[in-house]
């Protein structure tokens, strides 16, 4: 995400997740394909994270927005995070965040191996 918004948003769905237990391990990796919002740990998953912000839910949730080709261009980003840190045989997962509503204090919907 790229907007102040989206970052402020980024920004909610790490807490969110330290919250939850995971681990923060990097955030807004680049690649040539893409960008992977956020990289957290699970035990000895490693978890790619995207997340999505969305004021008004009238025209689908935050989540419906990744699509198939969204999710490709994660999946390749992550295999070039991989590569780039030498990790071999790592359980990984790919989750999403969607956030709704007002900012400030946003719906939060998280779903584990979203793709």
């Amino acid at each position: 995400m790229a907007t102040s918004i989206g970052r402020q948003a980024e920004k909610i769905a790490k807490q969110f997740l330290k919250n939850q237990g995971l681990k923060f391990i990097e955030s807004n990796f680049y690649s040539r394909m893409g960008e992977i919002d956020l990289i957290m740990q699970e035990s000895d998953t490693l978890i790619f994270i995207e997340v999505r912000y969305r004021k008004n839910t009238a025209h689908g949730s935050p989540l419906e927005t990744i699509t198939p080709s969204k999710q490709n261009k994660i999946r390749i980003t992550a295999e070039s995070y991989l590569g780039k840190h030498k990790l071999n045989n790592v359980d990984c997962r790919f989750d999403t965040v969607g956030l709704s509503g007002n900012i400030a204090s946003p719906a939060v919907d998280w779903i584990k191996n979203a793709f």
